[in-house]
């Protein structure tokens, strides 16, 4: 469909490829990274759109929908829909099982985003035979409906993926080497801008809670990009800055895996660069970090108000999170007085709290570390217990009980 597409892709794209990446590839290979391991026996868990005929364990079809905003007199929009096509390779080695390689696949389109337009995209994805891999043709269709929901200046973008493949749909195994796997669709917008479907402004809500998305979820990437991700995301999602590497594994922690990894023996290195050059690379990638990147790896606090800032480069010194905020060094008001660094109050902790073992804090005396704030404009006041024979220790590395202004007293 390269007629229908131009030739520079939209910058928004740029800015998502990181994450749509990481739902590409989530659990595509997982520690300890050889094709022997039990935890690498079934995989493809995210986004498959499996043959039609398949049983109602996977879907054929995935769809989106959402809600734009005209900005100029020409509006239009440029889709990409990803995912894998899977190439299995026989078996190799003693003991090692046949391994499904991931082959990335693209599909483009552009439309107007004038209401009524309804366009479909045949696409087709050749397959591979040969004495020690096979890969499946694939065909599907993608099909963009655009109109205007009953509220005035709201235009309504449906995007349907359907996998029309023909073959084995059962077992498991061999119907993924028919299915799109690891499927989610970016979206951009020229002259127009998308509305949150989390966050909806009042006036569009009704028709957000009316979009009808199957299978996967449409966030924003910015005010003219959607990713629409089998996997749940929130607006504005980003790679942490430290992570230098693809895991494969987004529920984990890169300072854990890589470590694990070094771990390994020379035998069990070689079995996992044997099975995938991905997982090769994460072998490889361990082994040559130095002692400056294994400490980026160890984490960093935050600032709350470097949440809607620039990305920190990752050798950056951020403040940390028991520091206080600017505008709360006049403290907060509390029962008694105002609550500030340094002085000290009675705990009183509320019913409406889930951790009962704060209920064991109740009156208590403890001196005020600091007034922070959270990104719901929320105060919480962190104390150091007076009878804590820690204390030291706990205020040095910020390890504080945090309360609500309601829950302490000042003395």
């Amino acid at each position: 469909m390269s007629d229908d597409v131009s030739a520079t892709e939209p910058t928004g794209f740029e800015h998502a490829r990181a994450v749509a990446d990481a739902i590409l590839f989530e659990g595509y290979v997982l520690y300890p990274y050889r094709a022997s391991a039990p935890k690498n026996r079934m995989r493809w868990q995210f986004g498959v759109l499996a043959p039609p005929g398949s049983d109602r364990s996977e879907t054929t079809f995935a769809q989106t929908e959402c809600l734009a905003v005209v900005t100029g007199p020409q509006p239009s929009l440029v889709v990409k829909v990803r995912f894998l096509q899977a190439e299995r390779r026989s078996a190799y080695g003693s003991g090692e099982p046949p391994w499904d390689e991931g082959v990335v696949r693209e599909v483009d389109a552009r439309v107007s985003l004038t209401p009524g337009t309804v366009r479909t995209f045949p696409f087709h994805m050749p397959g591979r035979q040969t004495p020690e891999r096979t890969r499946q043709p694939l065909s599907g269709l993608l099909r963009i409906e655009t109109s205007c929901p009953p509220c005035d200046g709201l235009h309504s973008v449906r995007i349907r993926v359907e996998n029309h493949s023909a073959g084995p749909v059962a077992p498991r195994s061999r119907m993924l080497l028919g299915s799109l796997i690891g499927t989610h669709t970016l979206i951009a917008a020229d002259q127009a801008r998308f509305l949150s479907l989390a966050d909806p402004p009042a006036w569009a809500a009704q028709a957000a809670a009316g979009c009808d998305n199957r299978h996967t979820w449409p966030v924003l990437v910015d005010d003219t990009t959607v990713l629409s991700s089998p996997i749940i995301l929130e607006d504005r999602p980003r790679i942490a800055p430290e992570s230098t590497a693809d895991f494969y594994d987004a529920t984990e922690i890169d300072e854990l895996l890589t470590l694990r990894t070094l771990t390994l023996t020379d035998e069990e290195k070689r079995a996992a660069r044997a099975t995938d050059a991905r997982a090769a690379a994460i072998v490889d990638h361990a082994e040559a970090m130095t002692g400056p990147e294994l400490e980026r790896l160890h984490g960093r606090l935050r600032r709350l108000d470097e949440v809607d800032g620039p990305n920190p480069s990752p050798g950056d010194t951020a403040a940390g999170w028991d520091e206080p905020a600017a505008e709360a060094e006049q403290g907060v008001a509390v029962r008694g007085g105002r609550a500030v660094a340094g002085a000290r109050v009675r705990l009183c902790p509320g019913s409406r709290r889930a951790d009962a073992q704060d209920m064991f804090l109740h009156g208590r005396t403890a001196r005020v570390a600091a007034v922070l704030h959270d990104v719901d404009g929320g105060r919480h006041v962190a104390v150091i217990l007076d009878d804590d024979p820690a204390a030291e220790l706990h205020d040095a590395v910020g390890r504080h009980w945090h309360f609500a202004p309601d829950e302490v007293e000042l003395l």
